[in-house]
């Protein structure tokens, strides 16, 4: 295959188009906003804004580098139901609290967590209760549907007119996957949505060629191929999945921070902690923990940036800590239910190290509950840029070494992946050793956090 593989990457926060070379060098990227759409019917995604810029940024893209394939990735707890040609309902925004109405009829269909690994979760984070809902609230549009599409799937989709279901999207705490035995959970006859479910596929299988007509309209050659695609944090797993030995964790950060550990014993997971098991692109389970760390980063800090040295120990002298949670609603984590509370005094240009600080803790107890105490810890997306984040852990966690990527492409890296999956020629990301913070009394104010986050 010659040319660049371009990536279609939607997080919650922000859309991109980033294109990769075969040995995994980025060679182009664009971003936009992700916005959603308050309604009608309910809050959904603008599908068709993103439809816009992925058209513009491919031909745009294809410009430097001829583009041979591409490969979609986007967040969990997002999907599609179509007919023939197009959506029958918009693609719900997960955030929606209006979907916590159907939890009565929802809870009893719900299966347990040992059967699906799937907590059960705010707001539509459970992507099975979003189609209860819309079932039972849009009940002619759904039985018109003939596919319910996860949301990489339904971008393939658009692109090459295939359908397919695909696992990391199925098994991302939806309730809708049975990952011990890799197959569809309970729920998904109870609400007789197997109808519904195309052919599964892995995550590198090329569907098609693009449409003729979308390629016409990006520039683009019509050999281009589309491949089924993949949920972005399992994509960040795969630049290591390809070359590393278990155990190791990865701590992939944007608007959520998602702790995964491949090889890690699933059966000690405790719902009550958020913590669950998210499925690779082979179909094995993952042991994973999660909190919505970039969203009460934003809240904390109240601006972008990085703290230095002297900002951390003004705030650890001081005292002064954030407690969780600063999600709001549907904020994910083991305290997704409290409401947020910043003790003592700080001066403004130190709420950025107070925000690093908070989020560190939370990785740190996180990554405890998950029962992690052994292997690197490899920090990839927005937080890889902020080295007083890595440093925090190196100091929590001298045992273990910890790594920090040496940008934030690595979602669209791990997806650019499939286009040849196994990778063969690929150079592992260059990844950055964390030199542990040395501030006098950190070890204390981590004692007290601790303290006080149980004690609420």
């Amino acid at each position: 295959m010659n040319g660049v593989t371009a990536v279609l990457d939607i997080g919650k926060t922000n859309v991109k188009v980033a294109t990769f070379a075969c040995d995994g060098a980025l060679v182009w990227e664009r971003a936009m906003p992700n916005r959603m759409v308050p309604g009608p019917l309910y809050p959904h995604a603008d599908v068709e804004k993103i439809w816009e810029f992925l058209l513009g940024a491919l031909a745009e893209a294809n410009k430097v580098n001829g583009i041979a394939a591409i490969v979609p990735t986007t967040h969990g707890c997002a999907a599609a139901l179509i007919d023939d040609s197009a959506l029958v309902l918009p693609v719900m925004d997960y955030e929606f609290a209006g979907v916590e109405e159907i939890e009565p009829f929802y809870a009893p269909l719900r299966p347990p967590f040992s059967q699906t690994f799937s907590p059960a979760l705010p707001v539509g984070l459970n992507l099975a209760r979003q189609l209860a809902w819309q079932q039972r609230n849009f009940a002619e549009a759904f039985a018109r549907a003939k596919y319910l599409l996860a949301y990489p799937q339904y971008w393939a989709w658009r692109l090459s007119g295939v359908t397919a279901a695909e696992v990391t999207s199925l098994g991302a705490h939806s309730d809708l996957w049975a990952p011990l035995q890799e197959q569809f959970s309970s729920v998904v006859s109870a609400l007789d949505l197997r109808r519904l479910m195309p052919p599964l596929q892995p995550a590198y299988q090329r569907l098609a060629p693009i449409k003729p007509d979308i390629a016409t309209a990006a520039g683009l050659g019509r050999d281009v191929g589309v491949f089924c695609g993949v949920h972005d944090s399992n994509a960040s797993l795969l630049p290591h999945l390809s070359s590393r030995r278990t155990p190791f964790t990865i701590i992939s950060t944007g608007t959520w921070v998602i702790l995964l550990a491949p090889g890690l014993s699933v059966k000690g997971l405790d719902p009550a902690d958020d913590t669950l098991a998210n499925v690779d692109v082979e179909g094995r389970p993952v042991a994973t923990a999660r909190f919505m760390g970039g969203r009460e980063y934003a809240a904390i800090a109240g601006a972008p940036g990085n703290p230095d040295a002297a900002s951390l120990a003004r705030v650890i002298a001081s005292g002064a800590m954030a407690l969780p949670c600063f999600a709001g609603q549907g904020g994910g984590g083991p305290f997704a239910s409290r409401q947020g509370e910043i003790r003592g005094e700080i001066a403004p240009a130190d709420r950025l190290a107070l925000a690093t600080l908070y989020v560190a803790l939370m990785s740190d107890l996180m990554l405890t509950r998950l029962g992690v105490s052994a292997g690197d810890l490899v920090v990839e997306g927005s937080l890889a840029a902020n080295p007083a984040y890595a440093a925090l852990l190196a100091a929590f966690r001298p045992s273990q070494q910890i790594f920090a990527g040496s940008d934030a492409a690595g979602t669209a890296r791990g997806a650019a992946l499939l286009a040849k999956w196994p990778p063969r020629n690929f150079q592992p990301p260059r990844l950055i050793a964390a030199l542990p913070c040395a501030i006098q009394g950190l070890h204390a104010y981590r004692n007290v956090w601790t303290k006080a986050v149980l004690e609420r």
